[in-house]
């Protein structure tokens, strides 16, 4: 069937809160509102105010709340609005969420779902773009899914909540109204694998999120002058599948990552150390890297598109590369 991304969340999210007893919503704007993104309209008459909570403007509060009904059983999903806000929460979610089970000696498990935009090309501006998924693939205990598909927003969420560990959902709002195919059912889905989305044998690029629609127009573009591009979904950023990345690196010899975070202490920086660690004698030429400009993103659009990384700009570093 055909649907949208925003399509897609939603019934996820239905299906999960219709299928666990123990579970409900809490966030800012998830009830009466519906949802910043519309994902969860209706809801509050679908299952009621026991299961769908509307939340005060305090994430670490309600973060906290979360975190500790997990604790007790039950398994909680957590809406942070953006990826921005969830800085206020970084202190439920690193010094207590992640470490519990660890200190606990595995008696403590903390179920806790936490679902978070990410990504500029809003015209949401500097408090309200950025990407700072590293940051949280940086720890260990959490696992960071990005789902950049429909079928990964409708599944993702479905299968995460399979997990005894906090899971961070990060979805990127441009996403929101991309159409695809979507199975209606998915029962091999693997969250921790990434995806072969384009096949190609000269370049491979690895990326995630809001850049995987990009990355593969730029490999249909360079496909019209006979380079053919690998297109690597990363997916899950912790843990991060090194096994599909050096198959692929293994074939192509060459490699771009696309990330639309900051490049310094960035994910990519981790990937590329990984792949210098791992399949150093296997490259041609050194791992290349685009990412975004490192100054805060501006609110007009013509500066904003300057800050992030592009079709055209993805497209001029593979020409680049490949000459």
């Amino acid at each position: 069937m055909r649907s949208t991304y925003r399509e897609a969340l939603r019934l996820g999210l239905e299906e999960v809160l219709s299928n666990h007893k123990n579970s409900f919503l809490i966030g800012e704007d998830v009830g009466a509102y519906g949802g910043t993104y519309a994902v969860s309209k209706g809801f509050l008459n679908l299952f009621g105010d026991e299961k769908i909570i509307d939340a005060p403007l305090s994430e670490v509060g309600f973060t906290g709340l979360g975190i500790g009904a997990a604790i007790g059983g039950m398994r909680p999903i957590v809406e942070i609005m953006t990826i921005n806000f969830a800085l206020l929460a970084f202190d439920q979610i690193i010094n207590s969420a992640s470490i519990y089970n660890f200190m606990s000696g595995g008696q403590i498990t903390v179920p806790v779902i936490l679902r978070m935009t990410s990504g500029g090309g809003r015209q949401l501006a500097a408090q309200h773009s950025n990407s700072f998924e590293g940051w949280l693939a940086h720890i260990p205990g959490l696992k960071i899914f990005t789902p950049a598909t429909v079928e990964d927003a409708r599944f993702m969420l479905v299968h995460a909540m399979k997990e005894d560990s906090p899971v961070i959902i990060i979805e990127h709002a441009v996403l929101l109204n991309l159409i695809e195919d979507c199975p209606e059912v998915c029962a091999d889905f693997n969250l921790y694998k990434a995806q072969v989305k384009k096949i190609g044998k000269d370049v491979t690029v690895i990326t995630y999120g809001g850049m995987l629609p990009k990355c593969i127009k730029a490999s249909e573009e360079l496909l019209k002058n006979g380079h053919e591009v690998e297109v690597i979904d990363l997916r899950c950023l912790r843990p991060l599948d090194n096994e599909t990345i050096f198959n692929s690196i293994k074939k192509t010899h060459k490699v771009l990552i696309v990330d639309e975070g900051y490049k310094s202490g960035s994910i990519s920086a981790e990937i590329s150390a990984r792949i210098m660690e791992s399949c150093f004698y296997d490259l041609d030429a050194p791992v290349q890297r685009l990412c975004r400009r490192e100054i805060p993103i501006p609110y007009a659009r013509h500066l904003e598109e300057l800050i992030i990384p592009q079709t055209e700009n993805i497209v001029s570093k593979i020409e680049e590369m490949l000459r």
